[in-house]
C-alpha cells in the first residue's frame, strides 16, 4: 500500500476497514455470514442497499440531535428565565461543544460512496456526477450553524 496521498476518501476508508493492526483483516459479522448476498435476494428485497441503510441512519441521528438540542435549549431557558446575554452565551457554548462526529462520519461516507453505489452517470462538461431528482446528492455535515437553526426553530415555536 502507498501512503494514501493518491487515494480518494472512499479508497482510504476501505483500506482502513479491511486491515486491522495484525494485517489479517477483520472477521465478518455473524449476521453477514448467515445471509446470502446475491442479485436474486436483492431483487426480492431481502436487504437494503448500503446507501439506503446509511441514509436511514443519517436521518435517525439527525432527528436525535435535533431533539436533544431542543431539550437542552428548553433546560437553558428554564435556568435563564429571562432572554438576555447570559442565555445567548449559554446557547452558543452548548452549540460550540456539541459532538456531531458520528453523524458527520456517516455523511462523509455517504458523500464519498453514494455516486458509486448508485452508479450515477457523470456530466462530461463539469466532471461531476449528475443531479438526483434535481438535487445534489451530497449532504451537508452538521455543525454549529445547523444547531443554531434548530435553536431558532425552537424560539419560533415558543
Amino acid at each position: 500500500m502507498d501512503d494514501g496521498s493518491e487515494q480518494t476518501p472512499a479508497e482510504r476508508w476501505v483500506a482502513r476497514s479491511l486491515i486491522d493492526e495484525s494485517g489479517v483483516g477483520k472477521p465478518l459479522p455473524r449476521r453477514s455470514m448467515q445471509r446470502e448476498r446475491s442479485v436474486a435476494s436483492y431483487l426480492r428485497g431481502e436487504f437494503m442497499p448500503r446507501y439506503m441503510q446509511r441514509a436511514a441512519q443519517i436521518e435517525r441521528l439527525t432527528e436525535e440531535h435535533a431533539l436533544r438540542l431542543r431539550l437542552a435549549y428548553d433546560a437553558l431557558c428554564e435556568t435563564y428565565r429571562e432572554d438576555g446575554p447570559d442565555l445567548d452565551l449559554a446557547r452558543w457554548t452548548l452549540v460550540a461543544e456539541w459532538d456531531f462526529d458520528e453523524v458527520n462520519t456517516l455523511i462523509r461516507q455517504h458523500n464519498a460512496w453514494y455516486p458509486i453505489e448508485r452508479d450515477l452517470p457523470m456530466n462530461p462538461r463539469t466532471g461531476d456526477y449528475v443531479l438526483v431528482n434535481g438535487h445534489d446528492y451530497r449532504k451537508a455535515e452538521l455543525d454549529a450553524a445547523w444547531a443554531a437553526r434548530v435553536g431558532r426553530e425552537e424560539d419560533e415555536r415558543a
